[in-house]
């Protein structure tokens, strides 16, 4: 297929520099003027993803070519891009930055992979003339990359202003597209290397507004727009149309979400919708019970910052642990794993959780598994087969501080990445599977099916008539 679809990717020299605010108030500030507006994240990141679903007021998509390979991106944007307005791809850490000293998924790929122009912000503190310097080995690096321009962030003041100008444009001849000084109190608070979820920011409106407020004052807006419309047509595979089963036929999954469980891509629930699932949302920490269901997932996010509210929670995390012990097919990632522990430990306290799974869980100072993961499928499972190769991500500051081997096994041997204890993942108890790996449904195709095969198997155990 090939559509006119207008995009732009933001990049920057490195992680930390502003990118992620900076992208917010662009989209922020066109959607002000009435503009369409769609939001991509490189990398496998969910709590950027949250912030610019929020300002573009529609899911932001991942674009991960590590988790679902350069095919899957392609068709990923193509469907989801905006013909009538413009699409923004934010990048992730350095422009060249990747797995590897090739840079191998990096921003720079993506921006070739999907033709799209790049623009560069620059975090300005303590530095001139130098900057330039990385602009231009930024150009020279892959002439491929269509670098279009610069934005400079944390500028001090105007003569500073004037000097990092006149380097870029004189040497890069690249246009500066905008200059924000440096502002302290920009409401955008960090937690674990990020910005803090929006689920958890009580000012979310507002800083919106105000991100808004600093792209109209300080970017050229119009410019970054012209920019994005001058990109070429995109052609991409189209993908082939779902089969929907049978009313009758359609399993109800549940998904714990709230402000403790947040952590979704958005396909992951498209593919079960997709696969006839009547998807249902739960909240662990408002409800009382787990509703009928014929399978439940447990997304990531942060339980640690809601332990009271979820210990205090007694009569659901009874009713999901007697789910548990009566089969009913569980899919646990991260959070969801810690969630599903007997307890989770933090500092002196320790707070009970849903005890349907026979480990325990402290919270550390330092991430205890942080990057992409590869899991190799090696003992039986709920949704798995033997043998199957896995790509994921973790983050987690987490970590097993016991385990009843005897009453669990695990099912994934760890070839990338750390795990759950002695480089095993997938903790595997009756029909619950739990991993501290996130999986992006695009680059897993198994993970819905499975899911789907495991709640139409075990359905007359859960009725939909009480749902």
């Amino acid at each position: 297929m090939t559509g006119f679809l207008p995009r732009l990717v933001t990049a920057a020299l490195r992680g930390g520099a502003g990118k992620t605010t900076l992208s917010l108030g662009m989209i922020a500030a066109w959607k002000r003027l009435g503009r369409n507006v769609a939001a991509f994240k490189k990398g496998p990141d969910f709590i950027d993803s949250a912030w610019l679903s929020l300002a573009a007021q529609r899911p932001c998509r991942n674009l991960d070519t590590f988790l679902l390979g350069p095919k899957r991106v392609q068709q990923s944007f193509g469907r989801n891009a905006e013909s009538r307005g413009i699409s923004l791809i934010e990048g992730n850490r350095g422009l060249y930055d990747g797995m590897d000293s090739r840079g191998t998924q990096s921003t720079a790929e993506l921006a070739k992979l999907l033709k799209a122009p790049v623009v560069l912000v620059l975090d300005c503190s303590k530095v001139t003339r130098t900057l330039a310097a990385m602009v231009l080995g930024c150009q020279r690096m892959d002439p491929d990359v269509d670098l279009r321009g610069v934005i400079l962030n944390q500028v001090a003041r105007s003569r500073h202003e004037k000097l990092l100008r006149e380097s870029i444009e004189e040497t890069c001849e690249l246009p500066v597209l905008g200059a924000v000084p440096r502002m302290e109190n920009f409401p955008f608070p960090e937690r674990h290397l990020g910005l803090m979820p929006p689920q958890e920011h009580p000012w979310v409106s507002r800083a919106l507004e105000r991100a808004a407020e600093v792209a109209g004052k300080y970017l050229d807006l119009e410019e970054l727009w012209k920019i994005g419309e001058s990109a070429s047509p995109f052609r991409w595979e189209a993908e082939e149309e779902p089969r929907l089963p049978a009313e009758s036929e359609r399993p109800a999954i549940g998904i714990l979400r709230d402000s403790a469980f947040q952590f979704y891509y958005p396909e992951n629930l498209q593919a079960l919708a997709d696969r006839g699932a009547l998807v249902v949302e739960i909240s662990a920490v408002r409800e009382k019970a787990l509703p009928a269901l014929d399978a439940l997932y447990i997304g990531g996010g942060f339980p640690e910052t809601h332990a009271e509210q979820l210990a205090n929670n007694l009569s659901f995390r009874q009713s999901l642990r007697d789910a548990v012990e009566t089969g009913l097919p569980v899919y646990a990632e991260c959070g969801g794993l810690m969630y599903l522990g007997e307890s989770l430990a933090m500092g002196t306290r320790t707070y009970p959780m849903a005890g349907a799974v026979p480990a325990t869980f402290s919270m550390e100072k330092r991430p205890q598994g942080h990057g992409y993961t590869i899991l190799e499928v090696e003992r039986k499972n709920p949704f798995y087969p033997v043998g199957q190769v896995l790509k994921g991500h973790e983050f987690h500051y987490s970590r097993v501080l016991s385990l009843e081997e005897g009453r669990a096994h695990f099912a994934f041997r760890v070839k990338r990445g750390t795990g759950i204890k002695e480089m095993q993942d997938g903790l595997c108890y009756k029909n619950v599977l739990a991993t501290y790996s996130h999986i992006h449904a695009l680059g897993c195709e198994e993970w819905a099916d499975g899911l789907m095969r495991k709640a139409m198997e075990t359905r007359p155990g859960y009725s939909l008539a009480a749902v």
